[in-house]
């Protein structure tokens, strides 16, 4: 009789790890409580870890050496594959490539409404030099000042912007250089009419037609009471990148896990491609800043079309003590080809 209590609960184990470390093979990568469980691979990892040192302490005991084995086994199988998919996916570089003539540098940052000083966003995207900056919860005017804070520091930017109803929260800003040519987001972006279910993105285009499509993006969180309207804005989103000149970034409150069937033309999200996994930070948390960064949860990212290669970036966690509970990511691109 514990002799099959103890085969079942190993063949539960198995499965309970197969389906947190892989949701995307059983279809649960968007469906709660997996679709948040695995955002967190670096907890997945601690927890497997701690099973397997439990499991072998318990085989010392003989009666149940056995059972303590096989679940051991199970949870050394199971932390490596999620290590695996960490490592390949980047726990993080440290350092941009040199800019080039055709460089183009791309910053986002949930600001958490005012919690971030305009004064401080300034100042770090001037450093990493941002010709384009995502801004999610950050109102017009607060967009603005972080405008002209940077044109004091010599790298004056266009403000655009999308909200709701004007407060943060339900507010996106982007900033864009004036060498990349006059901007506008699109009506159906400041009406509402075609955008995120609950928080604004915007989607700015060159008034010229010449130049990428910008899209400043913020998803709403896969809280169980928005799990629906979290998975419409993946896919409104997977539908915005259908161009090769598009580039997508801010807080998409999802790891590319949770992006799983969305690709097209072998991108991850539509046809765009995850630029922090191509360039060695693709497993960094962004969110949120009070845990280490190999704990937290992937969820701002930089998504370029196919017109687009990605060299470098940085996620900023030296900016955790800044305000905001998401952290900085900047990425360099050049044109593919």
């Amino acid at each position: 009789m514990w002799r099959l209590i103890g085969i079942l609960t190993t063949v539960l184990f198995a499965i309970a790890a197969a389906v947190v470390t892989w949701p995307q093979f059983f279809r649960l990568e968007r469906t709660s409580p997996l679709a948040q469980a695995v955002t967190l691979r670096g907890v997945i990892v601690v927890v497997l870890a701690a099973v397997l040192v439990v499991a072998l302490l318990l085989a010392l005991a003989r009666a149940i050496r056995g059972f303590a084995a096989s679940i051991a086994l199970v949870a050394l199988i199971a932390g490596a594959a999620n290590v695996a998919v960490m490592m390949t996916r980047g726990t993080g570089a440290e350092t941009l490539p040199e800019r080039t003539a055709s460089s183009l540098r791309v910053l986002t940052w949930n600001t958490a409404g005012e919690a971030t000083s305009p004064d401080e966003v300034a100042r770090t995207a001037v450093a990493v030099g941002a010709d384009i900056v995502a801004l999610p919860e950050t109102t017009e005017a607060n967009g603005t000042a972080v405008a002209v804070a940077m044109r004091e520091l010599g790298q004056p930017m266009w403000v655009h912007n999308a909200n709701y109803d004007g407060w943060d929260a339900r507010s996106t800003t982007i900033l864009i250089a004036p060498k990349l040519g006059d901007y506008s987001v699109i009506r159906s972006s400041k009406d509402g009419s075609s955008n995120t279910s609950t928080v604004p993105s915007a989607v700015a285009m060159p008034v010229d037609g010449d130049g990428p499509t910008v899209v400043a993006v913020h998803a709403v969180a896969p809280r169980t009471a928005y799990m629906e309207r979290w998975r419409e804005d993946l896919q409104w989103l997977a539908d915005q990148c259908a161009a090769d000149e598009v580039i997508m970034a801010g807080d998409f409150n999802a790891t590319i896990d949770n992006m799983a069937g969305l690709g097209t033309e072998g991108g991850t999200l539509g046809q765009c491609s995850d630029a922090a996994s191509a360039t060695g930070n693709g497993a960094v948390g962004t969110w949120p800043t009070d845990v280490p960064a190999l704990l937290g949860a992937p969820i701002d990212h930089v998504m370029i079309g196919h017109g687009w290669e990605a060299t470098g970036s940085l996620v900023l966690g030296s900016k955790d003590r800044t305000g905001s509970d998401h952290r900085p990511l900047v990425v360099q691109l050049e044109p593919a080809g």
